[in-house]
């Protein structure tokens, strides 16, 4: 058997280097090189800190992922490789798949998705984000001609906004404690507006029909409650782990009538799940790609070989908030 090199989160901060048997494909299986993989900066701070909920650790097991939480633990699913062996239909083309960061390895024919080849490869490991953004979009319907807030510049909430943008006649505002994140938010077709002080009321934006929470902060998703009409709700497509949040949820929140409404991309929208499967919605993730503004999303590019000091950052939060790409072409 060959063997591959596969990256695994051993302890908060740390991880090692791992050479993995790789077999031969069976009838129905494929072999992958990995061209790039992608930090899905959110879900795998938690992973590098430790930090998922006992009572999460099932329902947070990526699908090609090796261990168990908290460590030691193979994970990862932004993947972008080229098809070396396996079904015809399928050698030679580059796939997205949900596979964790390792350098070769093999996995099931109808697990692999082909890129469109518009899609720069690279580009493509956003597929993840892109297709959470089709999954909140679908759960908070926003129509034509409404007025669309998202709280959060980080990689889903830009995904959001610039998918929303799409919408004949929507008007999209990204809020963010950050204002060096204006340049992007108005390059991807949006407003921006800095939240310097999240408890200061947002009397200054514009009413909104569709509040979208991104921001991964407690304080961006009571920011979103103030910024929510009458009889509105909020969709949180935040997932905070382990953390608590505290919300006031007192004042006119009962008078107002609000909602707070979760969007999770494990499952198919509510809205689409019977019509839809979660390929398809992955597949029309990878054909929106061919929009070269995501490449706006793309963070800083590194070899496989600095995957230590990447999970260091991930666990102190000095990670990149963008995607950033890992490069497994000298491997």
């Amino acid at each position: 058997m060959d063997a591959a090199t596969a990256w695994w989160t051993v302890g908060p901060g740390w991880g090692e280097f791992r050479s993995e048997p790789l077999p031969e494909p069976g009838a129905d299986e494929a072999t992958v090189r990995s061209l790039w993989t992608g930090i899905s900066r959110g879900t795998e701070s938690l992973i590098a800190r430790g930090a998922v909920p006992t009572s999460e650790r099932e329902r947070m097991r990526a699908p090609f992922q090796d261990g168990d939480f908290p460590f030691p633990v193979k994970y990862g699913y932004l993947n972008v490789g080229v098809v070396e062996s396996g079904p015809a239909e399928l050698r030679g083309r580059t796939v997205f798949s949900l596979f964790p960061h390792q350098s070769r390895f093999v996995a099931p024919a109808d697990a692999l998705v082909p890129v469109p080849a518009t899609v720069p490869a690279r580009r493509a490991v956003l597929a993840g984000a892109v297709e959470t953004a089709i999954n909140v979009l679908w759960d908070a319907a926003p129509a034509v001609g409404d007025r669309v807030l998202v709280v959060g510049a980080g990689m889903i909430g830009c995904a959001v906004a610039r998918l929303a943008a799409g919408i004949p006649g929507c008007d999209v505002t990204v809020v963010d404690v950050d204002p060096a994140k204006r340049a992007v938010v108005e390059a991807l077709g949006a407003r921006f507006a800095a939240a310097a002080d999240a408890a200061g009321a947002p009397d200054e934006l514009p009413p909104a029909d569709v509040v979208i929470e991104a921001s991964g902060a407690g304080a961006g998703l009571q920011y979103a409650l103030r910024a929510a009409p009458t009889d509105g709700e909020v969709v949180v497509a935040s997932w905070y782990g382990a953390r608590a949040v505290e919300l006031q949820l007192g004042g006119d929140f009962h008078a107002r009538r609000l909602t707070i409404r979760s969007s999770q991309v494990g499952a198919v929208a509510s809205s689409r799940r019977s019509r839809r499967t979660t390929r398809e919605r992955l597949a029309l993730a990878l054909g929106l790609l061919e929009d070269p503004a995501f490449d706006l999303l793309l963070g800083a590019t590194s070899s496989w070989r600095r995957l230590p000091e990447i999970t260091a950052a991930l666990a102190d939060g000095t990670a990149w908030d963008l995607c950033e790409t890992i490069d497994w072409s000298a491997r």
